[in-house]
């Protein structure tokens, strides 16, 4: 069973940057959709950003311009470059790997914390 380990999460002042890792334990050929989610505290799991197997990308209005979702297929691994980082971005970030059948597994989260 494919399993996601996260990385990158700290503290860092605002206008910081954090580079988020989410290595995949097996091959992700074949996947459909690879993304970034955050929860605050009082709120739900929210999309922040995706790519598709086909490279297409797409992000929450609120990190346009600041973030960047990759992926290395060769390394199984999905990145999410995060730059000029702003107190609102605090939160825990998960990533989430889906297949085309609706299959898909969560990571285990990894903590940001932007500071003023």
């Amino acid at each position: 069973q494919v399993q996601l380990a996260e990385s990158g999460g700290g503290l860092v002042q605002a206008g910081g940057s954090l580079r988020l890792s989410c290595a995949a334990s097996g091959t992700i050929f074949g996947f459909k959709t690879m993304g970034w989610y955050r929860q605050v505290p009082g709120n739900q799991r929210e999309l922040v950003a995706f790519i598709h197997s086909g490279g297409s990308t797409g992000y929450a209005d609120s990190v346009k311009g600041r973030f960047t979702i990759s992926k290395v297929s060769a390394e199984n691994t999905v990145y999410l470059q995060m730059d000029g980082l702003k107190p609102e971005d605090t939160g825990v970030y998960y990533c989430k790997l889906e297949w085309f059948t609706g299959y898909y597994v969560w990571g285990q989260g990894t903590q940001v914390t932007v500071s003023s």
